[in-house]
């Protein structure tokens, strides 16, 4: 930003004669620099309130160790574990970020009706992820706000990165977000002779996991979610080739995986162009 502004300084500085288009550049500058520091400001201390437990106050998650053990050893690789309570309170409040405060928990031994429990409802998740809400509204989506899927079934909140390309376990690797998808998905894991090489990319290439306006969760409609890459340019106009092949016409005939054409569009087991 500092850079931009002296840039500006220089610019302005080379146009004595034109001094109202300039200092109005510079205003601008200004006004740019202002905004963009007041939004970094604003996004460094926005927080979100940890659901609350009438009674109880944090503890903090190494309280949790001593009985939960087994979650808590590869609780410090996962991205809740940085969340902090609000306030003065200095205590990190990773499990607490989503399970409630655990003073009332810890004194009573470990009784489940006094903690929240987040697999049983997404609405804790949805406390902060507010995009997540969202989609799960769009006429295509996984049933989480039904009570037929939770997140837990696909991120793993107290390991790793609990992310979209994370997968199952805090993995980092794409194909660990496949077999996430495939555990349900079985008929699209394969294994097949000539593979979609979409999959290799990653189940997310095509669809939206949350929720989408289109058909089966795909992030663009019909034969425009192909093009995006398979599509090539050509001189002729009001043409579009695929590779070598005059598709103008196939494509007014419906999408790319109907009308006879690439029906098995994961994998095939007899066909190079995924064909059954």
């Amino acid at each position: 930003m500092k850079l931009i502004w002296n840039h500006l300084l220089r610019l302005a500085a080379t146009r004595p004669k034109e001094p109202l288009p300039w200092m109005l550049l510079l205003l601008l500058g200004v006004l740019i620099t202002l905004g963009v520091v007041s939004c970094a400001d604003m996004s460094e201390t926005q927080t979100v309130a940890p659901p609350q437990i009438p009674g109880a106050t944090f503890v903090g998650s190494e309280a949790c160790e001593a009985c939960h053990q087994d979650i808590s050893k590869g609780f410090a690789t996962a991205t809740h574990f940085r969340l902090k309570a609000p306030g003065d309170n200095a205590k990190n409040v990773g499990c607490e970020s989503c399970h409630g405060p655990g003073s009332l928990h810890v004194a009573s031994g470990g009784t489940p009706k006094t903690i929240i429990n987040p697999g049983k409802s997404p609405e804790t998740c949805f406390q902060c992820h507010l995009d997540k809400r969202a989609q799960f509204d769009l006429p295509s989506h996984h049933p989480v706000v039904e009570g037929k899927v939770t997140c837990g079934d696909c991120h793993d909140p107290h390991k790793g990165p609990a992310i979209a390309n994370g997968g199952e376990g805090g993995g980092t690797g794409l194909m660990s977000s496949n077999e996430v998808c495939t555990r349900c998905h079985i008929a699209q894991a394969g294994p097949f002779v000539f593979e979609h090489e979409a999959i290799r990319e990653g189940c997310t290439t095509c669809h939206n996991p949350h929720g989408s306006v289109n058909a089966v969760l795909l992030i663009a409609r019909n034969q425009t979610l192909c093009l995006r890459c398979h599509f090539q340019q050509q001189t002729a106009n009001g043409k579009i080739f695929i590779g070598s092949n005059d598709h103008t016409t196939k494509l007014a005939q419906g999408t790319c995986w109907s009308a006879g054409c690439h029906e098995a569009i994961h994998g095939s087991q007899v066909s190079p162009h995924l064909r059954f």
